[in-house]
């Protein structure tokens, strides 16, 4: 038997480094995710271009303005003088955020009314505009008790002027970087996408080149066969999982804080769902087309489902309930865990269980079914 096995794993894995496109698609593609991730995936909002529109130019417009252009967010790209000009800045998005003065301001603060400040936003990025919200309404509230303080000093009545000092401390991920966040969900795509592609892809070719009767004729058992197929796809992804593993921690620098072993342990328990999904397409597949666009009618919505991008708590409640049965939402949780809170099996077991089920139940209907259609 281990014979037999060996013979179709030497074949299955010349068979893939053979072709030139398959191996780009194996080494190249990985490499190109965790750069994109890596650079261009990123949530964090450390320059936001701002128009500065100051009608009132006083002592205390230019105060505020400099909170605002001196703070390491908003930074002045250009300074206007007409409500067109802002309209335009806007509708062309050549700023994000336009901070508007009104004359008076500077008026109202010395008489000690209230005075206002309108700072218009791009809301067509609503996660964007409500961080620049955020930053706008911490400056302002700054500025705001500084004014308080100032009046209450020059009364003579400091004492009475309270304040709370929030320090605020964000655990695992201490400067919420979000390539920290992302680059280990790419570990979770690549096994997912690639270990889809290579098994369907791979027995949907045997069928049309007419290899696929030649291994049913041979001395191969159903059980060989499929063990053959199945492990060298799980070999490269192991592989590709190391690669980015490994690029992630020392190019990028996310941190590691949790088992290697574990993380491997992982991914095996996982590509038995991934492997036995892909075998399941090649079933019902008859070309690699067909194969191709089955894998990616599951993955997409695997991939928007498991928290990846979009926490899961944020979805409609229904949503929340279907993605308990998506089981790249459990991978992701044991990756994250396992890079950035450095946990293990004692916090992780639940969620490896999860992936176990699952793997068991998907690789053995699958092998049931590719049995039924090679019999």
């Amino acid at each position: 038997m281990f014979e037999r096995i060996k013979a179709i794993l030497i074949k299955e894995f010349k068979q893939v480094l053979r072709d030139p496109r398959m191996k780009t698609v194996i080494l190249v593609s990985p490499i190109i995710q965790i750069l994109i991730f890596g650079y261009a995936a990123n949530k964090d909002i450390d320059f936001i271009p701002t128009a500065i529109y100051d009608q009132d130019n006083t002592k205390e417009s230019r105060q505020l303005l400099h909170r605002f252009t001196y703070s390491k967010y908003f930074v002045p790209k250009y300074f206007i003088n007409s409500q067109d000009e802002e309209d335009h800045m806007l509708d062309k998005g050549l700023v994000s955020a336009v901070l508007r003065i009104d004359r008076g301001f500077g008026r109202d603060i010395k008489a000690g009314k209230d005075a206002s400040v309108q700072l218009a936003l791009d809301g067509s990025d609503s996660n964007t505009a409500m961080i620049i919200a955020g930053y706008a309404n911490t400056i302002m509230s700054k500025y705001q008790y500084d004014l308080l303080k100032s009046d209450a000093d020059s009364s003579g009545i400091q004492s009475s002027i309270a304040s709370v000092d929030l320090r605020d401390r964000a655990w695992f991920n201490e400067n919420l970087i979000s390539r920290n966040y992302y680059l280990p969900g790419v570990i979770a795509s690549i096994v997912t996408i690639m270990s889809l592609l290579l098994t369907s892809m791979a027995i949907v070719r045997e069928k049309e080149i007419g290899t696929m009767e030649q291994l049913i004729v041979s001395p191969l058992r159903p059980f060989e066969l499929i063990f053959g197929k199945l492990l060298p796809f799980g070999v490269i992804a192991l592989m590709q999982c190391a690669l980015i593993t490994t690029l992630g921690t020392l190019w990028f620098h996310i941190p590691f804080r949790g088992s290697l072993l574990l993380l491997v342990l992982a991914t095996c328990v996982y590509l038995f769902t991934t492997l036995g999904i892909g075998l399941f397409i090649s079933t019902i597949a008859s070309t690699q087309q067909e194969a191709m666009m089955s894998v990616f009618l599951f993955y997409m919505p695997t991939f928007l489902l498991s928290g990846f991008a979009y926490p899961i708590a944020n979805m409609p409640q229904a949503i929340q309930w279907f993605t308990l049965i998506n089981p790249m939402r459990y991978y992701l949780v044991i990756i994250r865990g396992i890079f950035l809170k450095g946990v293990g099996m004692g916090i992780l077991w639940v969620n490896f269980l999860t992936l176990l089920v699952f793997g068991i139940i998907v690789i053995t209907m699958s092998t049931l079914r590719f049995r039924r259609k090679i019999a």
